[in-house]
């Protein structure tokens, strides 16, 4: 008898499930739930990431660069009690807080620590009129419009934006400065106001209830902060 060549031959052992071979073992079945879970879980994450970490709400929260010169505001304005006004003598009255010049500071480092090998530099620029590079802190970007007299003038605290300022050996940014955040205090400014005589004061807490304090300072002082974009962005 001739065999039928459309006929394939089967192999050995093929569909004998006693004999049936396994690629791999059995125990590798779990990688496909693992690999769903991990899945799963590596998304969560990314989400949590962009949000939390890489949002415009914390991208510069924690920003304390290193200065040239080591100055400390918990030495001079918290141990030292330095009014804010003394060093940024432009901030009641224009709308940038000035970085002070090398003679402020000699004003008291003419007589004290003159011999300090950390305020060389100050020495130096005093010197030879070469302004110390001082790396700003709070930046804003450079399409807003950001005026520190006018919230002075109001009766926003220091306090409000820089946080406790007289802790910091090394000055950090502790709020995010973004829009959304601005908007929040411009929609409901009254937890934020205090007398205007207080605003450098780092201590000062209102001995009744702030919200109602600050809704009585803006209606006597008829205070009606702008949403309008253009305040900001000009």
């Amino acid at each position: 008898m001739v065999p039928d060549h459309n006929e394939s031959p089967q192999s050995p052992g093929r569909g004998d499930a006693s004999t049936e071979r396994f690629v791999f073992p059995k125990w590798t079945n779990w990688l496909r739930e693992a690999s769903a879970v991990l899945a799963l879980g590596g998304l969560v994450y990314a989400v949590i990431l962009v949000t939390g970490v890489f949002s415009p709400e914390m991208s510069a929260l924690g920003y304390a660069p290193e200065q040239p010169v080591p100055y400390s505001h918990a030495l001079h304005a918290g141990k030292m009690d330095l009014d804010c006004r003394y060093c940024h003598t432009t901030v009641e009255t224009t709308a940038r807080a000035n970085i002070p010049p090398t003679a402020t500071c000699m004003n008291c480092h003419a007589t004290v620590r003159t011999q300090s090998e950390s305020l060389a530099s100050v020495r130096e620029s005093f010197e030879t009129g070469k302004p110390v590079e001082w790396v700003q802190v709070h930046d804003l970007p450079d399409f807003v419009y950001f005026n520190h007299a006018s919230h002075i003038q109001a009766g926003v605290g220091c306090i409000s934006c820089h946080g406790r300022v007289d802790r910091m050996d090394v000055v950090e940014q502790v709020e995010p400065l973004t829009m959304g955040w601005c908007l929040d205090c411009h929609r409901d400014p009254a937890p934020n106001l205090r007398p205007v005589e207080f605003v450098t004061d780092m201590e000062w807490q209102t001995a009744g209830d702030a919200d109602e304090l600050g809704r009585r300072l803006m209606e006597e002082r008829r205070i009606t902060p702008s949403e309008d974009c253009a305040t900001c962005h000009r």
